[in-house]
């Protein structure tokens, strides 16, 4: 959900990858019927599994993992944000509406604080 919201509402300033530490392999259809909802989409997007190449590239981790990050990633990381938003998994859909709402929320959060660092940088 977080990569696509990212891709609708912050792609000036988030270039969005997800991955999980254990991969489905597909996108439930609830989560794309409730990102569909409010016009987001996953069209391009498949699960897969966090590599430890992906994280040598990002500038941000965000784990939504429901653990805290500096227990998972013990290594060498980039920064790393612990977003505590649940997984709707097996849940009816308003649960995943509820987390969805609470993803678009951080999503717009981070989008807000990066573009504040542009402008202070200078930064078009």
């Amino acid at each position: 959900m977080a990569e696509a919201i990212a891709k609708h509402v912050a792609a000036d300033v988030i270039e969005p990858s997800s991955a999980g530490l254990v991969a489905f392999g597909e996108i439930p259809n609830s989560t794309i019927a409730v990102l569909r909802e409010c016009g987001f989409s996953a069209e391009g997007q498949h699960s897969k599994s966090l590599r430890s190449e992906d994280l040598s590239v990002a500038d941000l981790v965000v784990n939504m993992t429901g653990r805290v990050g500096s227990e998972i990633f013990t290594g060498p990381a980039p920064p790393l944000e612990d977003w505590d938003v649940g997984d709707p998994y097996g849940f009816n859909l308003a649960v995943y509406r509820d987390i969805r709402d609470k993803i678009e929320a951080h999503v717009e959060d981070l989008a807000r604080r990066l573009r504040e660092q542009a402008e202070s940088a200078g930064t078009p």
